[in-house]
């Protein structure tokens, strides 16, 4: 009876020692899938998004195609696919649903209320639109990474008057299909103001409404083009700096890379800083921290842009103080 009830015990300390050997060993052999959804493929492979995330998620022990799968949905400009999208990631069972800025954000929390959602390339105040409780402690399934497009438009605006002086009447392209879009220029508007400068909205509901306002553009003949992210004016990029140029008007925009086409200057956070900071967010949440516990954080890092040969083209001498302050200067 005594041999018999050792043998029991033996077995259940066995047993103890090997429940948590296969948890972890289970844990070891799970493989993540996290899903990414923008606007268009430009936002996150040309801005070198998708390999900072990889370099960031390598770090922490996570290899794309061996323990975590990325699942990229874009939009490609149709701003109305982003519910579709986002319900389509979440019926995928992501373990983590990452959106990149505010319209994303938007339909990823529509898509779902229990999957974690990081916001990426966030421009605007996530508390006063709702979506968190507070910076500090978001509460529900979102958390990530914001800044405000009031200092953006702001400084991005200053630093194009200075780089143009005859800077007075500025055209804004915008979509007002996207919600994002529709803040961002409430938010020009009112730094517009504080500077002097006269805010002319056009409307692209498309991409053939493109022509239609640059022939506007061409009789109006502003004194310059601000362009805001978003699908479509990121999927109709190059379209725009080549008119720009054409045209000889200087422009403004949200990312280098519309720089790097030919736009005069960009001032904007750095989506590449972003992303390699969602690797560690992205680890947290997957080992079992709350979007509610993670705290939003602000940008901390942003570009200023020139195009150097567009300037000498449109005739513009760009400050020395302007080039010396530039992250990049394209010659």
């Amino acid at each position: 009876m005594r041999c018999r009830t050792m043998a029991i015990i033996v077995i259940l300390s066995f047993g103890f020692l090997v429940a948590p050997l296969a948890a972890e060993a289970q844990q070891l052999g799970k493989v993540y899938r996290i899903g990414i959804l923008a606007g268009s493929a430009q936002e996150i492979r040309e801005r070198r998004g998708h390999e900072a995330l990889q370099q960031g998620l390598r770090e922490l022990g996570y290899v794309e195609g061996k323990n975590v799968i990325l699942e990229y949905r874009y939009t490609e400009g149709n701003i109305a696919r982003f519910p579709a999208l986002a319900v389509e990631l979440v019926r995928s069972h992501v373990d983590v649903l990452v959106a990149v800025a505010y319209p994303v954000v938007l339909a990823a929390k529509q898509a779902t209320t229990t999957i974690p959602i990081v916001m990426v390339g966030m421009a605007f105040d996530p508390v006063e639109l709702g979506l968190v409780e507070s910076l500090a402690h978001p509460g529900g399934n979102i958390t990530g990474f914001t800044t405000l497009a009031s200092e953006l438009a702001g400084k991005r605006l200053e630093l194009f008057k200075d780089t143009v002086p005859t800077l007075v009447r500025v055209a804004v392209l915008y979509d007002p299909a996207n919600p994002g879009n529709l803040l961002h220029v409430q938010a020009v508007q009112t730094a517009g103001r504080a500077l002097g400068l006269t805010m002319q909205l056009w409307e692209v509901r498309g991409p053939d409404d493109f022509e239609r306002v640059f022939a506007a553009l061409r009789q109006e003949r502003p004194d310059g083009l601000y362009v805001p992210g978003g699908p479509l004016m990121r999927t109709n990029e190059k379209r725009v700096v080549d008119f720009a140029v054409q045209s000889g008007i200087p422009s403004v925009h949200d990312s280098r890379e519309a720089v790097e086409a030919g736009g005069l200057l960009s001032y904007a956070h750095d989506l590449v800083e972003q992303f390699q900071r969602l690797a560690s967010y992205v680890d947290k949440i997957l080992k079992g921290t709350k979007p509610a516990d993670l705290p939003v954080e602000r940008a901390m890092k942003f570009e200023l842009v020139i195009n150097l040969k567009t300037a000498q083209v449109l005739g513009l001498t760009v400050p020395s103080t302007l080039l010396f302050q530039a992250d990049e200067v394209i010659r």
